[in-house]
């Protein structure tokens, strides 16, 4: 009784102490070490390039899982207008139930077991990025040998199948790489590590989260863009979970690279989220590109431009404030106004807009499902 009582005047604490902090001055929690201009370059130029790479490369994957769907005929999960709406309020409450976590419980036991989490989750997604490059460089004298493990329960008639999988040694040895870089991270914590599965994330993330038409990613990006602008400006929620979720969530690079190399530790950040919710509506734009028949990606590489921009406007208002920024507050009207204005331009507009990856039934149906 005396264990409950005491969380609970935790939990008190911590929603008086959020509402102070609100409303009244908020604790400079972001003060760094100062550091060279040149070490800023270099750390800034770094995450956008790692934030360019998986929304350009995961684009042209969603592309390609989209018509592997189809051809399975298997109906493809999308982002419902809904969901859509939905998921900046879905998304506060998860954000500040973590900071109320780290809060009250101690941060040590917490980050024990998000290690092991992200260790397993980090196996599955870098396997599913890097598996063709490592293949690839395995010498054809390997000794390969295939492999099937078919699990099934029941009889023969009403047997019901829980795995089927098929590989051989070389997906084998995919997996112990892929296991060693996981392994890094959960005993080192080592930046590298953090973003090769960072980045494996992000990629899976926007090949794999699929928007269902224009509409909903306009939906979900001016949803979000609010949302980034409350969490960072109005409280320290945000920049708070940031620094103490211990987790590869984030892409960072040390503004110290050029002093002590990769054993810097004053790190530039950038959310795996300003990169994965603007780059699944980039992916949309290349589908819609190629549902044109053109030959052209006119929207795709307008919706990269000006993501590019509107994250090199970040950085400077970053840089300029010496505050962290939320990076949806550039990025969304870039990335939303640009390809909007070209297609205005183009007279393709309404054709974009009227677009959808499937069927209005199917996503009405998938609306009524998750709902």
């Amino acid at each position: 009784m005396a264990e409950s009582e005491t969380v609970a005047e935790k939990v008190s604490q911590v929603l008086t102490d959020f509402v102070n902090e609100t409303i009244g001055e908020k604790e400079n929690i972001t003060a760094k070490e100062p550091s060279t201009p040149e070490g800023q370059a270099v750390a800034y130029v770094s995450l956008v390039v790692m934030a360019l790479v998986p929304i350009f490369y995961g684009s042209f994957r969603s592309v390609k899982y989209q018509d592997k769907q189809k051809e399975s005929g298997e109906k493809p999960e999308t982002i419902t207008r809904s969901d859509a709406a939905r998921f900046p309020i879905v998304a506060s409450g998860l954000l500040f139930g973590i900071y109320v976590f780290f809060q009250v419980f101690s941060k040590e036991y917490i980050n024990i077991l998000i290690g092991i989490y992200f260790l397993v989750l980090g196996i599955f997604a870098t396997v599913h990025v890097l598996r063709p490059a490592i293949v690839s460089c395995i010498p054809a004298t390997f000794p390969n040998s295939s492999y099937h493990i078919q699990l099934t329960e029941g009889e023969d008639e009403g047997k019901e199948e829980w795995l089927n999988q098929k590989f051989d040694r070389r997906d084998l040895v995919a997996v112990a790489v892929c296991a060693a870089i996981s392994v890094w991270y959960a005993l080192q914590k080592h930046w590298i590590a953090n973003n090769v599965l960072g980045l494996a994330f992000a990629i899976n993330g926007v090949e794999l989260l699929q928007l269902s038409s224009i509409g909903t990613g306009c939906i979900l990006l001016s949803g979000l863009f609010f949302y980034d602008i409350f969490w960072v400006f109005g409280t320290n929620v945000m920049i708070s979970v940031a620094k103490n979720f211990n987790a590869p969530i984030k892409v960072v690079f040390p503004q110290d690279f050029l002093i002590r190399g990769i054993f810097g530790k004053n790190f530039a950040m950038l959310g795996l989220g300003d990169i994965v919710i603007p780059g699944i509506f980039i992916a949309l734009l290349l589908r819609f590109d190629i549902s044109l028949n053109r030959n052209k990606h006119t929207y795709f590489y307008s919706g990269f431009i000006a993501y590019i921009l509107g994250l090199i406007m970040t950085m400077v208002v970053m840089i300029v404030f010496q505050h962290p920024q939320p990076a949806l507050l550039y990025l969304v009207p870039a990335c939303l106004g640009v390809p909007l204005l070209t297609a205005l331009v183009k007279g393709d507009l309404n054709t974009m807009l009227k677009y959808s990856d499937v069927p209005e039934t199917e996503e009405k149906e998938s609306e009524k499902k998750s709902d």
